[in-house]
């Protein structure tokens, strides 16, 4: 049995696993790279943590990154673990030594909020750097929510009465708006048609993804967002805006539909962080709470953190 079956087998026995750690979803972001994964274990050879990881070769470099679209990755502890600073620690060390061994040049994954990995990995010298995402817990209530809104988003909401709610855009019309969307902004997407492909149809298949789109009464499209989702949270993965019709309250009413189908799934929003301190604040106004997280990283060789400057690193680490 190889990695990824026993870890396939493992995930299939967990309540709850992260989205962007699940096996298909793996799969489907990393298509045409390699990804595997690690796992510590006690004496009798019982799983107490596991790490997927995506592993990148360049020239004569070896190293772990991210995979594109994820949030969050690294280790992933069993409940008898979880919250034991001394198991995790060792968990921790285990893992520690199988990265030392791997030859590895670079090394970098984002944990969930309130890992203890986090504080167990930076006392094995790995460095950590915080990280921000936003997160709506509670939409039980919508008017509530909605009155937690800034001014300026209630005020974007009334603006959009005329626009219409639809779930009906394939994703073959998702990417033609968003690429549209991109082009006139002048900016470039990360990700090609075919990753997206695979990674809808991968997720439709397994029931955890959507496309809502604000439209106006002849169907046109202002807004769109690509939502993926497990069964803690929904991600607000991709959302698209038309900059022609920045004013016409799409963005908002965007926001809102896609809160009230988590609410229909049960679960919480997670608006999927931001670095960049415009969308962060765009965020920020809908009611929403700034969720610490930290990303994990160790350069095992000198020289490569000299090639990847050349290499322009931000776009490795988040492409």
């Amino acid at each position: 049995m190889t990695n990824k079956e026993r870890y396939t087998e493992w995930v299939a026995t967990q309540e709850y696993l992260p989205i962007s750690m699940q096996p298909w979803w793996m799969d489907a972001v990393c298509a045409g790279k390699e990804w595997d994964v690690l796992f510590a274990e006690d004496e009798q050879h019982r799983i107490l943590g596991v790490m997927p990881y995506l592993l990148r070769k360049r020239a004569w470099f070896r190293y772990i990154l991210m995979p594109p679209m994820s949030q969050s990755g690294g280790i992933w502890v069993t409940p008898e673990v979880t919250g034991d600073r001394w198991k995790t620690a060792e968990v921790c060390r285990q893992f520690k030594e199988q990265l030392d061994g791997m030859g590895l040049a670079y090394y970098y994954q984002q944990y969930i909020p309130g890992s203890l990995c986090v504080e167990a990995l930076q006392g094995l010298g790995f460095k950590t750097r915080e990280r921000v995402t936003y997160r709506v817990e509670d939409l039980s209530d919508m008017d509530t929510l909605i009155a937690s809104f800034s001014k300026n988003k209630r005020r974007q909401l009334q603006k959009a009465l005329g626009l219409r709610a639809d779930r009906s855009m394939d994703i073959e019309a998702f990417w033609r708006f968003h690429s549209r969307c991109l082009e006139m902004r002048k900016r470039r997407c990360s990700y090609t048609r075919e990753f997206l492909l695979v990674l809808e149809r991968k997720a439709r298949r397994n029931k955890q993804c959507a496309i809502i789109s604000i439209c106006n009464a002849e169907g046109q499209p202002y807004a769109a967002a690509f939502l993926v989702w497990d069964n803690r949270y929904m991600y607000y993965l991709i959302p698209s805006y038309d900059p022609g019709f920045a004013e016409s309250g799409a963005s908002a009413m965007l926001v809102l539909e896609a809160m009230k189908l988590a609410r229909e799934k049960q679960v919480h929003f997670d608006f999927e962080g931001s670095m960049e301190r415009g969308i962060a604040n765009h965020y920020k106004q809908f009611g929403s709470k700034a969720v610490t997280y930290f990303s994990v990283e160790k350069y095992y060789k000198p020289l490569f953190r000299l090639a990847i400057w050349f290499q322009k690193l931000r776009e490795l680490k988040f492409h």
